[in-house]
């Protein structure tokens, strides 16, 4: 019987072995028919379908702060822009994908592959950039056949664009690409290739305001690279808006006055240090640095002998001429060398040891005092004065009144000019101070060399009773949705080396720079406002004296530079203008007019500002 039992059990076991066996192997058996169907059947189409979808991040440019003026006008915007790139991933073959697209928007096919061949194996995943700002109808070609594109993308991305052609383009300056050496700096760390940053003026002052905070979207893919889905989205942030200083009525008036001749227009407000204006002529296009300039256009700007990109209000250096007076006439005053009631004789020649100096008019002025020599313009008395003075000591005063050092806008490359003394002579040229170079150093000629902006901030200082006021280019900065963050502080840079009396003396000769029958500014003159100003006559290196050869007789290039420094009203004034006109000869007859349609345009409409003659 336990014989039996045993044999059953042992049948009963290896009943159930096989049965579970029999249900491993069908497992297994349906697997491997799974995975043949998988692999075998449907590969070719699970493979398609595998690399139909992608999940890829992109960037989403921020929208570059806008720029306005002083009264709420907008100068600076951004208009859309499609820039046209391929992801040689999904643009398979690259070749004839590129042949496609050069036939349909009509662009040679060696272009683009131009900017592809350099950045294959690097740049497999990730757009290359082929065209830049393509249009609306290279767009339209590129969107009906996008099925017939595969790979190509077109980014619609905000572009800057400059709403007055060459206006106020020193000031505002432009955008160009980032560099390799920019890119390296750790003030760009934040920066990618491709990325457009400011390269001059206010664009570059302000570029940590207004460039905005990058943001990105996370999409789904399809095998063309086609957007399928948004998965995520991280908003950009534009940038901040830039209030300037300047007046765009006046600017526009400025720049017109300066149209067809070389030169600059600046002016500002002498109680806070706002910069009103700053016009340079010749201009360039902003717009042209941001759509791309060919190499024909930019030789064009870089030898163009009138320096179309030199911010000539900051970066021109000129001898003052007869407008450094001022500072010549302070310093005999305050040293004691003269007064009041000084007179010298003007017979329209000075001799200085075995030379003889001579005034501007032939027959000279006769007996001279201070008021009369700055309302008319007499080189013998400053020569005098100069001589008692001494260079070091006219040298004291000119870097007082913040000449020789930059005024400190808030713009690249601010030149110095030059205020000479007998050291820095030895030092450059190893010969020592002659006297009579002296004689034309106190008339604003020989080695001195200020920029229109340091003319400018001093004029102002006396107008205003002393005070150098560091120009401001930047009146506010809001956020985009109008919140002030940053508003300009008028800042003091410093103090002229003058008493009230002497300058009340100053201001006065001034006056009757334009308001006498005999000041050499007379044609600046406006019925109702008083205008108080300076001219100047700048000779330039290498001419002969104007004595000896007739106007006529001398080259363009040779001619001098007029100036014209002015303020307006007299009292209380509101308005400071310096104007240079490069080889425009006479600054009563080049740039006194231009101030003198400045003053009108930006006070007649005002009626408020206009203000009885000085005492």
């Amino acid at each position: 019987m336990s014989e039996y039992l045993k044999t059953a059990d042992a049948d009963w076991y290896k009943r159930r072995i096989i049965k579970v066996m029999f249900c491993a192997v069908g497992a297994f058996f349906i697997l491997f028919i799974r995975l043949f169907y998988l692999q075998v059947i449907q590969g070719e189409e699970l493979k398609r379908l595998s690399e139909n979808n992608f999940i890829r991040l992109q960037s989403t440019d921020a929208s570059r702060g806008l720029i306005f003026d002083r009264n709420g006008n907008l100068l600076v915007d951004n208009r859309p822009a499609f820039d046209l790139s391929i992801i040689l991933k999904d643009a398979k073959p690259v070749e004839r994908t590129i042949e496609k697209l050069s036939h349909y928007i009509n662009v040679p096919p060696t272009e683009f592959m131009g900017k592809i061949s350099p950045k294959k194996g690097i740049s497999f995943y990730k757009p290359i950039l082929l065209k830049q700002d393509i249009g609306r109808d290279a767009l339209a070609a590129v969107e009906v056949r996008k099925f017939d594109l595969p790979g190509i993308i077109v980014d619609v991305k905000p572009r800057r664009h400059y709403l007055f052609e060459q206006s106020t383009a020193h000031l505002i300056g432009y955008l160009s690409e980032i560099n390799s050496d920019e890119l390296k700096s750790e003030k760009y760390s934040e920066y990618q290739s491709g990325d457009f940053i400011g390269k001059f003026g206010v664009e570059k002052a302000f570029e940590p305001f207004l460039r905005g905070k990058s943001g990105g979207r996370q999409v789904e893919v399809n095998v063309t690279g086609q957007i399928v889905k948004i998965l995520k989205t991280v908003a950009a942030h534009p940038g901040q808006n830039v209030y300037l200083t300047i007046d765009h009525t006046l600017q526009n008036k400025a720049e017109a006055l300066l149209k067809g001749v070389a030169g600059a227009v600046v002016a500002m407000d002498p109680e806070t240090g706002h910069i009103l204006v700053m016009a340079n002529s010749p201009s360039f296009d902003q717009n042209a640095f941001v759509d791309g300039m060919s190499h024909e256009q930019w030789n064009a700007l870089v030898s163009n002998p009138f320096r179309p990109m030199e911010n000539k209000a900051v970066q021109g250096e000129y001898p003052p001429a007869s407008t450094y007076k001022m500072v010549t006439a302070i310093a005999g005053l305050e040293d004691k060398i003269i007064d009041k009631t000084t007179i010298f004789k003007c017979p329209g020649h000075y001799k200085y040891g075995n030379r003889v100096y001579r005034c501007w008019k032939r027959g000279g002025h006769g007996n001279v005092d201070i008021l009369k020599a700055l309302a008319e313009s007499c080189d013998v008395f400053f020569y005098q004065v100069g001589q008692k003075l001494g260079i070091d000591r006219l040298a004291w005063y000119a870097k007082a009144f913040g000449l020789g050092t930059p005024t400190g806008i808030n713009l690249d490359h601010e030149a110095s000019g030059l205020v000479p003394t007998s050291t820095w002579k030895r030092r450059r040229t190893g010969i020592a101070w002659q006297g009579g170079e002296t004689l034309s150093v106190a008339i604003g000629q020989g080695y001195n060399l200020v920029t229109p902006l340091q003319m400018l901030v001093l004029t102002s200082a006396v107008a205003n009773g002393g005070l150098r006021y560091k120009p401001l280019i930047m009146k506010s900065i809001e956020t985009a949705d109008g919140k002030t963050i940053l508003k300009s502080k008028s800042q003091i840079s410093g103090k002229l080396p003058a008493s009230k009396q002497t300058l009340e003396i100053i201001k006065r000769g001034l006056w009757e720079v334009v308001n006498t029958q005999k000041g050499t500014g007379r044609i600046a003159y406006i019925e109702g406002v008083d205008v108080s100003g300076k001219t100047g006559t700048a000779q330039v290196v290498g001419r002969k004296d104007n004595n000896v050869q007739p106007e006529s007789e001398i080259s363009d290039h040779l001619k001098a530079h007029a100036w014209f420094v002015s303020y307006a009203p007299s009292i209380d004034p509101k308005i400071a203008v310096a104007v240079i006109i490069e080889h425009g000869e006479h600054g009563s007859s080049a740039a006194a007019p231009i101030a003198k349609e400045i003053i009108k345009t930006y006070l007649i409409k005002d009626p408020s500002s206009r203000m009885s003659k000085a005492n």
